[in-house]
């Protein structure tokens, strides 16, 4: 198992650029060569996408141990799947096209289709993926419709199969049914191209924080914590805790318990929230009470009664934390699904603490993931515009250039 936060620094990925500076002045090294040299071109493409897939896929594993809470860790992992399928396109390239029949401009035109293709072609793998995803969507949603009631936040995980199905739909048969002047047929795939990148992007980040989600769920935490923070969640009516929050202080009773079963250790517990304008009184205080109930001492619980959402949960919870210890260790709990975006909140605020999560009714949390990977979206606004206009210009580079040889 991958220990979380056991690296002091970030891992590097720097060198990616100076391999890639070399890859670029070699092939344009060969490029110019007459004639091509085919075979060694792809050859060196080979090496040089094997090195940027295992340079990626290792950052991932030591981002885990610095900061598992970062986006980094999906781009790594997701940039890992896109580039393999560039790699795979180039080893269909080398071991099931016979080249020896080939003029050299007719073998620069099926490198560059290839190259310009490993879009579609992550589309066509992984749709059965995208199939059984969406499927799981629309089935959950319908029991989440059946048991909370037709709004249109239980419609989303519906809406996004919709799209994904939808983009594949659009891709297979609008690519390959087209029909019009060179002009118009370069023009229509350099569009098409485009939209494909786009759709492989969030496909890929979607992939990627599935993966990441399930990692963190499955981290177990070491018997050490001096506090352990409650994220609230919402109350009943009469101000007492929902089954969700109290699935939340379960899980992080059942944590001190183990803890202090196995080390003799006691936690504090921060009850975290502040009350809504609805509310009888705030989360931190029903939390409390269902805690003492429990029998936990009033005096090994902490209440943090002014936050409003997530963030100032964490904000305010490290602000009472320091005040008694700087260097405690800290854990927070909340809902599995809710975990990694908790700790990017709790990370932001230099709160160095790791996420248990309690279980949810399974037709809640395929809805509640599609919730929090379009919140992860709209995070990074500006680094996520820079990495699309890339793969942008990459994509729509290829095939402008793979029809300047007609």
């Amino acid at each position: 198992m991958i220990k979380f936060d056991s690296r002091p620094t970030k891992p590097k990925i720097g060198y990616l650029a100076i391999v890639t500076g070399v890859y670029l002045l070699i092939v344009t090294l060969m490029l110019m060569h007459e004639p091509l040299m085919m075979v060694p071109f792809q050859i060196v493409t080979v090496i040089f996408l094997t090195i940027v897939i295992g340079g990626l896929l290792h950052a991932f594993i030591e981002q885990l141990k610095y900061n598992p809470y970062s986006y980094n860790s999906i781009y790594y992992i997701s940039f890992s799947l896109l580039i393999f399928t560039v790699l795979a396109m180039e080893l269909f390239l080398i071991f099931g096209v016979d080249l020896s029949t080939m003029t050299e401009r007719e073998m620069i035109m099926t490198m560059l289709d290839i190259m310009h293709e490993s879009a579609h072609l992550f589309m066509i793998l992984s749709a059965p993926f995208i199939l059984l995803f969406s499927a799981g969507l629309c089935v959950s949603n319908i029991s989440l419709i059946r048991h909370e009631g037709k709004r249109l936040v239980n419609l989303l995980g519906i809406l996004l199969s919709l799209l994904m199905i939808g983009g594949e739909i659009y891709i297979f048969f609008d690519n390959y049914y087209y029909s019009g002047s060179l002009f118009q047929i370069m023009i229509h795939d350099a569009l098409n191209t485009a939209f494909a990148a786009l759709y492989l992007y969030y496909e890929c980040m979607l992939i990627g924080t599935i993966i990441v989600n399930l990692i963190v769920i499955r981290h177990k935490p070491d018997y050490d914590k001096d506090f352990i923070i409650i994220l609230g969640c919402g109350l009943m009516d009469d101000g007492s805790v929902t089954p969700l929050l109290k699935g939340r202080a379960d899980r992080a009773l059942r944590f001190a318990r183990e803890q202090y079963e196995a080390t003799g250790k006691e936690v504090t517990f921060i009850a975290s929230g502040g009350q809504g304008p609805d509310e009888v009184n705030s989360e931190a205080a029903a939390i409390q009470r269902y805690l003492m109930e429990q029998g936990v001492p009033a005096e090994r619980i902490l209440l943090e009664d002014r936050s409003t959402d997530t963030a100032e949960n964490m904000a305010f919870s490290k602000a009472i934390i320091d005040r008694i210890d700087p260097h405690a260790r800290v854990i927070y709990s909340t809902t599995n699904y809710h975990i990694f975006r908790s700790g990017l909140k709790a990370r932001r605020v230099k709160l160095k603490a790791t996420g248990i999560g309690a279980r949810t009714k399974w037709y809640f949390w395929p809805n509640a993931t599609v919730r929090e990977f379009v919140g992860i979206l709209t995070d990074h606004k500006l680094k996520q515009a820079l990495i699309i206009g890339g793969m942008l210009a990459y994509y729509v580079g290829y095939t402008l250039l793979y029809y300047s040889y007609f």
